[in-house]
This record gives C-alpha cells, sequence and structure tokens, in this order.
C-alpha cells in the first residue's frame, strides 16, 4: 500500500491560512485527558413529519453532570418501519431515532480550535476514506469513525493541525473493531502514518478518544440511515427487511453523493437522517421518501437545496461502476467504502456555495429511479 501520509502533512500545511511547517514529531504536543467533560445541554427538537406525531416518553441523556437526571417528552413520528418478526417496529424506531438526540455533533467545534481550517477536516476525512478503500474496510467503518472525530472535536479545545492524523487513524481504528469481523491489526493503522506516529501513540489517543466519548459508540451513522431509507422503498409485499432488496448500483451512487457531502464541514448543520432522506430525495420521489424517513418535504427543503451543487459535481463523474473485492461477496461489494477525488469536487461545490449558485432539485419525474 502507497504511504500517503507526506502527502497528507503537506495538504495540511497548504490549507488556506495556515503557514509555517509542522512541528516534528520530537516536539509534539500530546493531548491529555479533559480534567472534566462538558456535557452537552439537553433539548427537544420539534420537527415537521409527514403524518401526526405521537408522545413517546424516553429518557434523557447528556444533560449536566450536576444536574438531576430527569425525563422528558420527545416529539417522534409514527413507526415507518414494516413489520418485523424480530422486534417491535415502533420501539426500534423510537431507539434510532432518540440517538440522534443522544450523539450531538456540530460544525462548532471550529471555533474551539483557532489554529484549524475546515478545509483540513475534508482533508482527513478524505484520506480516511482512501485508508478504508486500501484495507477494504466497510462503509459503516468509516462513517463511525467520521462521528467519532466530530463529536471528539467538539468535547476538546486548542487542538493543533500535526495532531488530526493521529486522532483520525485512531477514531477509524476504533471504528474497524465495532464494525469489522477481521479489523486491521494495529500495525497496520500506525503503518499507513508512514512513520508519524507510532503504535504506542494510537492506543493512548484511543483511550483519550473513549473517555471523551463516554464509550458512546453506537450512533445511526447518515449511511445507515440511507441504506435503511433506500431498503424501505425498494421492498415489495411480504418481503425481509433484513435482506437486501435494493439494485446496488443505485445505492453505490447514493454513497457517492453521501461521502461529498460528509466531507462539508456545513453537512454537520443537519441531522443524518435528515441527510440521507435528502441524499434520497434526488433519487426518488419525494412522497416515497416522506414515507420511509417519517420527515416531510418542508423539514428537508433546506437540506435538500443545499446538497444540490453536490449533486451536480457528483453527477459529472457518471454511473458509478460495482467494484469487486478480493474475499468479498457480490452481495456485499456496495457496502465497501471506495473513494474518489472528492477533494477537488468539494471545491467546485464550496465555490457554488460562496456564489450562491444552489440548484432546483429535479423532479420526480426526471429522477433516474423510481420505486
Amino acid at each position: 500500500m502507497p504511504r500517503r501520509s507526506g502527502r497528507l502533512q503537506n495538504r495540511f500545511e497548504n490549507a488556506p491560512g495556515q503557514k509555517g511547517k509542522v512541528t516534528k514529531q520530537s516536539n509534539r504536543k500530546k493531548i491529555q485527558p479533559p480534567s472534566k467533560l462538558q456535557c452537552e445541554k439537553n433539548y427537544t427538537v420539534l420537527e415537521c413529519v409527514a403524518e401526526p406525531c405521537v408522545l413517546i416518553k424516553a429518557a434523557v441523556k447528556g444533560v449536566d453532570c450536576e444536574a438531576v437526571l430527569t425525563s422528558t417528552y420527545t416529539l417522534v413520528q409514527p413507526s415507518p418501519l414494516p413489520p418485523l418478526g424480530w422486534g417491535s417496529p415502533e420501539d426500534v424506531w423510537v431507539k434510532m431515532v432518540g440517538r440522534e438526540q443522544n450523539y450531538r455533533h456540530s460544525k462548532s467545534f471550529m471555533q474551539k480550535h483557532p489554529a484549524l481550517q475546515p478545509r483540513m477536516r475534508s482533508i482527513l476525512l478524505d484520506w480516511l476514506i482512501e485508508v478504508s478503500e486500501a484495507y477494504i474496510l466497510h462503509r459503516q467503518t468509516f462513517y463511525l469513525a467520521q462521528d467519532y472525530f466530530d463529536r471528539f472535536m467538539l468535547t476538546q479545545e486548542n487542538i493543533e493541525k500535526n495532531m488530526l492524523q493521529l486522532i483520525g487513524i485512531t477514531c477509524l481504528f476504533i471504528a474497524s473493531k465495532m464494525e469489522e469481523a477481521c479489523p486491521p491489526k494495529l500495525s497496520q493503522m500506525a503503518y499507513v502514518t508512514a512513520g508519524t506516529y507510532y503504535e504506542e501513540e494510537i492506543l493512548q489517543m484511543e483511550l483519550i478518544i473513549l473517555k471523551a466519548l463516554r464509550w458512546n459508540l453506537c450512533p445511526e451513522t447518515a449511511v445507515s440511515w440511507l441504506k435503511l431509507y433506500f431498503q424501505m422503498a425498494s421492498m415489495t409485499t411480504n418481503s425481509d427487511l433484513l435482506e437486501s432488496q435494493f439494485p446496488q448500483e443505485a445505492y453505490v451512487q447514493m454513497t457517492r453523493l453521501l461521502d461529498l457531502c460528509m466531507l462539508n464541514i456545513n453537512s454537520l448543520d443537519f441531522e443524518y437522517r435528515v441527510l440521507a432522506a435528502s441524499v434520497l430525495s434526488h433519487f426518488i420521489n419525494q412522497e416515497t421518501v416522506e414515507k420511509v424517513s417519517g420527515l416531510c418535504t418542508h423539514s428537508l427543503q433546506q437540506c435538500v437545496s443545499w446538497m444540490a451543487p453536490s449533486v451536480e459535481a457528483v453527477g459529472f463523474c457518471g454511473t458509478a461502476a460495482l467494484r469487486d473485492f478480493v474475499r468479498i461477496k457480490k452481495e456485499d461489494r456496495h457496502n465497501i467504502q471506495t473513494h474518489l477525488d472528492y477533494m477537488t469536487m468539494l471545491q467546485g461545490v464550496s465555490q457554488n456555495e460562496v456564489n450562491g449558485q444552489f440548484l432546483t432539485p429535479p423532479s420526480s419525474t426526471e429522477k433516474s429511479c423510481s420505486y
């Protein structure tokens, strides 16, 4: 596998607003575990839904450490899940939606790190996609790593740019152990940093990240929402939710769009399930999107409009082609993370955002897939 670490560090160097060289390894500052983690503020989100809502009593997490834990009522749309032979659709749906409130993310973390620029996050995530492809990791593994990284950075302050690669590869290491049947070894993770970081440092950072995240490692990621939505949109009568129903080529095309959007720090303005539903809106009719996601057009409109330049950028790449991977069954190959020249595409998308050139999403009759 080629060692891309040197190129990655150079790209951090050339990010806008950054001057000077990265601190040498001997002078690297180690991140210390925070003496007291700040708990995220608890609040209830009321959002537009496609059908009448029901109030579900749920335990509140993430309140102030010194406050008395109480319970609250969360507005939850009736479950769009089909009947499940192994559980209650309502209970499963409530737990999935509840994770969106318990696992909070925000692009405001950049304000806590004056030495960092949004482009550095994009560069890091793009590199993690390359590493995921090289080690034939699943898409869910990368998206777990992305979630860990963004949430960890929200708990820290004054992280220097020369620490980003260590944090990123450690997040991917944790995610691979959560998701992969045969995760890469620690030595392999250290190898892709081209000697910039050693195995011991990754292990130290792993403990710091786990403590900062309070071992909350099971979010519903954007790609898991997308896969669920597309599966439900593709199902026929009496089909099994756990058996893949959708065309792999269309799913890969959707994940390309989601990958590009996720590299953009503005994606953190939206919940993962809103991002996933917005991606789906660019491929299938809106009525079906509302049915499978429980989110109405109004609640998705802002994200759909923001996503439009990314749709155009991905469209220039043409139709996605399925790839074969060693030791990966054909029915699972669409779940393997693949890499494109996302940074070049993101540059064009960012320019459109600056100029305000948002495109109008295609109408339902013009979309390539219909279910």
